[in-house]
């Protein structure tokens, strides 16, 4: 079964591989500087880097399909500003992308982009953390979901703040 909406399902995606793929390249990256490692064991963070900008992409997808729905209900200077944030961030991910495939090269220039690859992908965590927060901000105070949950004409009281406060003498 398909989530729906879509788009908080596959965030979640680009938000892990961007908070692991600066470990990883170091990981990788520590046995290849005392030529412990063939170049083509920076694959895996190659692989993780497609697997990053593939999934940034989707999340701009689906986060542009529901835009015009939440801003029903958000002002539109909110949507924007996560939606140009994640917009940066895929591009982004695509430069790590790229520069990640020079690693697989011996010599100096593999070198280059591994290093700048490495440097590059803290940035990218600081990115995804900047669209994570917007995107938060787009939910928990500006209301977002809200599209969402009266459409299902089901809502649920329980996330509210105090609600376990509440007992049902209260109501």
């Amino acid at each position: 079964m398909i989530p729906n909406p879509l788009h908080p399902a596959v965030v979640h995606f680009p938000i892990v591989l961007a908070t692991f793929l600066p470990l990883i390249a170091l990981i990788v990256l520590g046995p290849m500087r005392g030529n412990r490692a063939k170049p083509r064991a920076w694959g895996v963070v190659v692989s993780l880097c497609a697997f990053l900008a593939v999934s940034a992409w989707v999340a701009v997808w689906t986060g542009s399909k529901q835009a015009d729905r939440v801003e029903q209900v958000v002002a539109e200077q909110h949507v924007e500003a996560h939606e140009e944030a994640a917009e940066y961030f895929a591009v982004g991910s695509l430069v790590v992308l790229a520069l990640s495939a020079l690693g697989l090269v011996a010599g100096g220039w593999g070198m280059v982009g591994r290093s700048l690859t490495l440097l590059l992908s803290v940035v990218l965590l600081a990115m995804v953390v900047r669209v994570g927060d917007l995107g938060g901000k787009l939910v928990y105070q500006h209301g977002a979901a809200q599209v969402y949950v009266e459409s299902s004409g089901q809502v649920d009281n329980t996330m509210q703040p105090g609600a376990a406060d509440r007992t049902e003498d209260d109501d």
